[in-house]
């Protein structure tokens, strides 16, 4: 489980062609204290496994499901990762419940920065969409954000908004996006929850 509050800035050093899956070796220094095999990392919101680590550096093997349904599938080496170990009981949740299972992927339509923020438009497949609100969290490339403005449902392309502070954008790789860019979706997961739960009351219903 993670917060989406990100402890720093990697780099992937190295990766390994598997036969059904990618072993990534990312470089790290703050989500690497304490780390220990077993543990697990969010990479730009995808909560890998470490296999192994040294002092500066962690392996992780992604699978191929991973592959297909996140960015990891364009990962190459020198790519900038956001890394954030898994939140420890106790501490103070300063964004909002992360699994670091990735729903799918966005696309960067417009930057539109200003004196005091930036503000970056996504767009979404309609799959995706009803799971965001106004005002509701999202978590992208890992980063736990809060939807500064969305699209309609009658709208024939669905977007959401967030506005960034120059914080956020020095340290996470969402500073570094450029418009066409694919990056990392994990809806909330109340709003999962409860569109599972009506995908099936027409089906109870029917059964009444």
């Amino acid at each position: 489980m993670f917060t989406g509050l990100i402890e720093e800035r990697g780099t992937i050093t190295a990766i390994e062609q598997l036969p059904d899956a990618v072993r990534l070796t990312v470089s790290g220094n703050t989500a690497l204290q304490g780390a220990q095999q077993g543990d697990s990392i969010a990479v730009s919101g995808v909560c890998l496994t470490v296999v192994e680590h040294d002092a500066t550096s962690f392996t992780a093997d992604v699978m191929e499901q991973t592959l297909a349904m996140t960015t990891m599938r364009n990962a190459s080496v020198g790519l900038p990762v956001n890394l954030e170990r898994a939140a420890e009981l106790g501490s103070r949740l300063g964004g909002h419940i992360v699994q670091g299972h990735v729903d799918g992927t966005a696309e960067v339509l417009s930057i539109s920065p200003s004196e005091d923020w930036t503000v970056i438009r996504f767009g979404l497949s309609r799959e995706l969409a009803p799971l965001l609100v106004d005002k509701g969290s999202i978590t992208v490339d890992g980063v736990s954000l809060t939807v500064s403005n969305i699209s309609a449902p009658s709208e024939s392309s669905q977007w959401f908004e967030v506005s960034l502070i120059p914080e956020t954008l020095a340290v996470t790789t969402l500073g570094l996006r450029s418009v066409g860019d694919a990056v990392n979706l994990e809806t909330d997961i109340i709003a999962r929850q409860v569109a599972r739960m009506l995908a099936f009351l027409p089906q109870q219903n029917a059964g009444a």
